[in-house]
């Protein structure tokens, strides 16, 4: 991911749970990229593109079911927890959907339940988290396809696409992106080099928990 340099965090608040899931806390996920991360961004409400890289991290951490959410209701039908992943971009090289799909689970994954400053218990517990969703991104510049594209190749590409693999390297998500087009073989060839290099984010971020 070069230079490109991001940061999450996870804060909680409580919830009154959706009627159809009177069982469960929720999630939520959004992503800022403010001018400090390089002079193509500025200042002002959301951009299409930060509200699309939030997008894309919620529905692969959401659709992978690593949150138990069913543990983070606190009273049937009346409070829950509600997970709040915020994203930060500092400096942007390229590819900010995986680098905040990675710390966006990694922040997830060592975050504490602020149990005892909501009067709930004696000692904060940590985020039912149980899986390991990695991304990973491609571009098709010039004919050839580019993982982990830099700025530059970002801005050649025709192509773009985001892969959320779970641990077992089942398919949580897809997400396309620009104007192109994926041939079946094409598509055949991401989808085996995403397998192998989904599994080495996973091993950094499980080392990385120690």
């Amino acid at each position: 991911m070069g230079d490109t340099i991001v940061y999450a965090g996870v804060k909680f608040q409580i919830m009154t749970p959706y009627p159809d899931r009177p069982n469960q806390g929720g999630l939520m996920c959004s992503a800022e990229i403010r001018p400090v991360a390089g002079r193509n961004w500025e200042p002002g409400p959301p951009s299409p593109e930060s509200i699309e890289l939030g997008r894309v991290v919620d529905r692969g951490i959401r659709e992978s079911g690593c949150i138990d959410v069913d543990n983070l209701c606190i009273i049937p039908g009346e409070k829950a927890w509600q997970v709040i992943l915020d994203l930060f971009a500092i400096s942007d090289d390229g590819n900010l959907f995986d680098a905040f799909a990675l710390a966006g689970i990694a922040a997830l994954k060592t975050a504490m339940l602020p149990e005892v400053r909501f009067e709930m218990s004696d000692t904060d517990r940590p985020l039912p988290v149980s899986k390991t969703p990695t991304m990973c991104s491609y571009h098709k510049v010039g004919g050839r396809f580019v993982y982990d594209a830099d700025g530059k190749e970002e801005l050649g590409g025709d192509e773009r696409i985001h892969i959320t693999l779970g641990d077992d390297g089942h398919v949580h998500s897809l997400q396309k992106g620009l104007k192109g087009i994926f041939t079946a073989d094409e598509f055949a060839e991401i989808m085996e080099h995403a397998q192998g290099r989904c599994e080495e984010l996973r091993q950094m971020i499980l080392r990385a928990e120690g």
